[in-house]
């Protein structure tokens, strides 16, 4: 089993075990992601990188990253496809000859 369905059959079991299906609407995942995302910020404010607390960084990157997955199940996306096909289209827009070790954005370079 990839880890990808692994991920995806526990949080939909999860989600299903407890009739969470009718919040799960694109909209309020999508805030769900920007909300936990805030949280995640959270942790560094204030403090030096390495100062956060790793335990809690887990937890909101987890949190994170299960409502992108929830919404990419909700539109029936291909985690693994859409994120390779995301790093193509950034190869192109971030050749390496003008793009290495600059942080410019791809209109800049």
């Amino acid at each position: 089993m990839s880890d990808f369905k692994q991920i995806y059959d526990a949080l939909i079991k999860f989600r299903n075990e407890r009739d969470w299906e009718q919040f799960h609407n694109p909209k309020d995942l999508s805030l769900a992601i920007s909300i936990e995302a805030s949280e995640l910020l959270e942790l560094f404010l204030w403090k030096k990188a390495e100062d956060a607390n790793i335990e809690k960084i887990k937890d909101e990157l987890a949190d994170v990253f299960s409502f992108a997955f929830l919404l990419a199940d909700k539109y029936k996306l291909d985690v693994k496809e859409i994120v390779l096909d995301k790093i193509s289209k950034n190869a192109i827009k971030y050749p390496v000859e003008k793009a290495k070790g600059n942080a410019k954005k791809y209109n800049e370079l």
